[in-house]
């Protein structure tokens, strides 16, 4: 029996293994899945788990519960010889450890593309995990608690002062929903007024949404002014320390809050440690079919891999790495590997875009399709429409709607929980922190 391995649960990982067990026969080949987390996170709902529209749990899909007759392994890919045909897993605990397959599969996926910036490793978070969502709203939602009691002064505008540094469709609809969510806050706040909110979007080129065409993007950039925040375009974030944003343009300011969502990053493991080829920006090569180029079984897809897009009329265009390419590379995946197995051909990758859509808040959002654009509220039912049907299991959709309904009934759910990032906080104070001394390191906020 065939033993096929695939590095990776997200999209394009959890879809292929989906679809390999519905689609192979009893003892035609066993699927191995290997990734750190226990769950698929769908990245489209992060804004709205930002802006708590979408309870956390909702936007994550448990790998054991869905994947009934793969083998799930909790741990990191290291490693990938496939000259010897093993991967190295490194488990949470424990020594690393070899596992031996005949088919590796490999979607670990991108990882959060950090530069060189002074305090940004110390400061900024990430969007591209859903504890990191979590961590966002909670960080936010308590900073107004405690400018809420303070005088007027830098410590409460610093509270109150939000930075995402990247205008991809992440860190817009991120920060578009942040503001959304703040600026509903205000009205259980009369302490605080809309004037001292302060939400800065960073983005080093000279726009936004690079999806999109030149004028939904500025119409984008405009809708965000309107509501009070600022847009810095052409600008790059040159220092971060102790939560001090300096900014290329000269313009300084101390924020809360700092959200990193400058792009992807080729993910190391497919980067530097495999003997697969890889091209120069980290990406496993591979044929319009999904097989790696040049290598026999093996497969590479979703945001690691250089697929050749077949729909795009540019020679040598590239997918984007987004989730509409993944989860439909994934599907193809599972089909050309048994189509492989049965000793059929695979099928390549083509797929034309259906469009662009982003939220940009509660009841805002932006759609397009070639030249065909829709604004506001239309574009924000769109894109709750088609992430609903999107998001994998039906389980999942309907505890979506029910929130969302919820929702609309009774307004948003603006409870705090950051302290559950620090558990034992309570019991080791005694609930009680003595006037002038802290807390232990390891439970400071």
């Amino acid at each position: 029996m065939r033993r096929i391995l695939i590095v990776g649960g997200g999209y394009a990982g959890f879809y292929a293994a989906w679809k390999l067990e519905k689609k192979l026969r009893k003892n035609e080949a066993e699927v191995t899945l290997v990734d750190p987390r226990p769950y698929l996170t769908y990245q489209p709902f992060l804004p709205e788990v930002v802006a708590g529209a979408v309870e956390a749990r909702h936007a994550a899909v448990s790998l054991r519960r869905h994947l009934r007759r793969t083998r799930v392994v909790a741990g990191s890919v290291t490693a990938i010889d496939h000259a010897h045909r093993v991967v190295t897993v490194r488990p949470a605990d424990g020594d690393a450890f070899e596992l031996g397959y005949d088919i590796v599969v490999v979607t670990a996926g991108a990882v959060t593309r950090k530069l060189p910036v002074p305090g940004v490793a110390e400061e900024a978070i990430g969007l591209k995990h859903v504890e990191e969502a979590v961590a966002i709203r909670d960080r936010l939602l308590t900073a107004f608690d405690r400018a809420a009691v303070l005088p007027e002064g830098p410590q409460r505008r610093k509270l109150l002062t939000v930075t995402f540094v990247g205008g991809g469709f992440s860190g817009v609809e991120g920060f578009g929903e942040l503001l959304s969510l703040a600026t509903a806050l205000l009205k259980r706040y009369p302490e605080l007024r809309r004037d001292e909110l302060a939400f800065h979007l960073v983005e080093a080129s000279g726009r936004i949404l690079p999806e999109v065409t030149d004028r939904p993007g500025r119409w984008v950039v405009r809708e965000l002014e309107r509501r009070g925040a600022h847009v810095h375009l052409d600008t790059l974030v040159t220092s971060a320390t102790g939560g001090h944003v300096t900014l290329s343009t000269g313009e300084e300011f101390d924020s809360e809050l700092i959200v990193w969502t400058a792009g992807n990053g080729a993910n190391p493991v497919v980067g530097k440690h495999t003997d697969l080829p890889v091209d120069a920006r980290g990406l496993v090569v591979v044929r319009p079919d999904l097989r790696v180029e040049g290598v026999p079984d093996a497969w590479a897809a979703g945001d690691d891999a250089a697929v050749p897009d077949l729909a795009s009329p540019v020679p040598g265009a590239r997918t984007v790495p987004n989730a509409q390419h993944a989860y439909r590379q994934g599907k193809l995946l599972a089909r050309n590997i048994i189509a492989t197995l049965r000793g059929g051909e695979p099928k390549p990758y083509v797929h034309h875009s259906l469009g662009s859509i982003a939220t940009l808040g509660l009841g805002r959002g932006i759609f397009q399709y070639r030249r065909l654009v829709i604004t506001g509220l239309p574009a924000w039912l769109m894109h709750r429409g088609y992430h609903v049907l999107a998001v994998p299991s039906w389980e999942r959709k309907i505890r979506v709607l029910a929130v969302w309904l919820t929702a609309a009934l009774f307004g948003r759910d603006i409870l705090s929980l950051a302290s559950v990032q620090h558990p034992r906080e309570a019991f080791v104070s005694g609930g009680a922190r003595p006037e002038g001394k802290d807390l232990p390191a390891p439970f400071k906020v």
